[in-house]
């Protein structure tokens, strides 16, 4: 039965630099790379090209040592040209120069009317094979599925209220066809619902409101209610033991159209967003993408390149790489800079959550765009407990207890306080709002990976 889940906590960022429901072109990159970094809980790559081979799109560059089944493939075909390396040989990326017409490896096809014929085994092993299968990801921990693991249920959120976040009605326009195939290959995978939920203060799109074998619950809210940690907690909550994946709308598509068209494009519209981007719209890319062509249609040169959004992006620079899993780029300019009292003049163009550093903000209204930095506006120091985290944090989950149980390494009491159901993204905005400036997702990942490996 669906559900509709009215949340209060939160807050919405409102950025200028949103881009425009339009596709625009841009200059195709000269190289693209696959980052293991991309990739939750893939602490040992084993790489299993050299530089110097072609592959194609799909084609397997490394997979986990420890599960040797699941490839981590190409996004583009082409020659690989290096192979990074950081600090005790660790792989940081395989890089590849592409081909300037993309060739697939080929996998079997299948037409819609088959797709619900297809067994179990048959589809997990062409997703491994192809790379597909890395779209599906767990809670807890926020790492590619296990295979091995029944899910209680999917679930899928069809929006993002993340700040400038691309809009997936637009995103996937045309591609019905796929979304559903990929519904319908992801419902063998559990006995359990497919939970779909779309925003329940827009109008939904046919896309979603027709997609059949899935619950489509309305969820209001300002952000994070479009975070699918934030859904499940609501609609499904996670317990220890109990597993539940979760798949991004651009992900089921991908995994639709391997089967359809038998290969896996990894190609997508991305929202180009930030206020220093000149013409904001969605240009057609593929995973991995080089962001340096990107150049022309960015102002100034003192810009912060983010993979993703703001608020649990991944700074890359100009000369970096778009994320995996992410389908929007954002840049916004650098904070080097020093404000002599800044926080707390009297302002009406500083974006904060609190009245007392933003001061004349509120007067603004909601509607106010606001073209924001990189300065965090202070340095790191203690926390100090202002119940500012569960303002923002629409979860039954002390936040602060929490982040202090993972830095005394207390699993206990890690458990207790909820661990299990968040990942990054979830506590970005607590992030955002810590007058502590408190690098609170990576202090998170920590515990994250603490409670994994105990």
């Amino acid at each position: 039965m669906s559900q509709t889940i009215k949340l209060k906590k939160g807050f919405d960022l409102n950025l200028a630099g949103k881009a425009e429901n339009k596709t625009i072109e841009v200059p195709k990159p000269d190289t693209y790379a696959l980052k293991p970094t991309d990739f939750n809980g893939l602490n040992r790559p084993k790489v299993i090209v050299k530089e110097g081979d072609n592959v194609k799109a799909g084609s397997p560059l490394f997979f986990e040592r420890n599960v040797e089944d699941i490839l981590y493939t190409s996004p583009v075909s082409g020659e690989v040209v290096e192979i990074k390396r950081g600090e005790k040989r660790k792989v940081l990326e395989v890089k590849i120069l592409a081909d300037k017409e993309i060739e697939f490896e080929k996998f079997k096809k299948y037409s819609p009317s088959d797709i619900n014929g297809i067994s179990k085994e048959d589809a997990l092993e062409q997703l491994k094979k192809s790379g597909g299968w890395t779209n599906v990801i767990q809670r807890p921990y926020g790492c590619v599925a296990d295979p091995t693991d029944t899910p209680k249920a999917i679930f899928i959120s069809t929006f993002d209220s993340s700040p400038l976040a691309p809009d997936y009605a637009f995103v996937l326009q045309g591609q019905e066809q796929y979304f559903q195939a990929g519904v319908d290959i992801l419902k063998k995978f559990t006995a359990g619902t497919i939970h779909m939920n779309v925003d329940g203060k827009a109008e939904v799109s046919q896309l979603f409101s027709q997609t059949k074998n899935v619950q489509l619950n309305k969820v209001s809210g300002p952000h994070p209610a479009g975070n699918v940690g934030v859904q499940i907690h609501h609609l499904d909550p996670i317990s220890k033991g109990d597993i539940v994946w979760t798949v991004n709308p651009v992900g089921v598509a991908l995994i639709g159209k391997l089967f359809i068209e038998g290969v896996y494009d990894t190609s997508r519209l991305v929202a180009l967003t930030g206020s220093q981007m000149k013409e904001r719209g969605y240009a057609k890319m593929y995973a991995g993408a080089c962001l340096n062509k990107l150049a022309e249609n960015v102002e100034g040169t003192e810009n912060r390149f983010v993979s993703g959004n703001v608020l649990s992006g991944e700074g890359v620079g100009a000369e970096g790489y778009l994320g995996y899993y992410h389908n929007q780029i954002t840049v916004i300019p650098e904070g080097k800079y020093e404000e002599f009292m800044g926080w707390i003049l009297p302002s009406t163009n500083k974006l904060s959550f609190h009245r007392a550093f933003g001061m004349l903000t509120f007067l603004n209204g909601k509607n106010k765009e606001f073209k924001v930095d990189t300065n965090t506006h202070g340095e790191e120091r203690n926390f100090v407990v202002t119940g500012t985290f569960e303002e923002v944090m629409p979860m039954d989950i002390l936040p602060t207890y929490l982040f202090k149980a993972i830095l005394a390494e207390d699993y206990d009491d890690m458990e207790a306080l909820g661990i299990y159901e968040v990942i990054e993204e979830d506590v970005a905005l607590c992030e955002f709002v810590d007058v502590s400036k408190n690098p609170l997702q990576e202090i998170l990942r920590e515990g994250i990976e603490l409670i994994k490996e105990g």
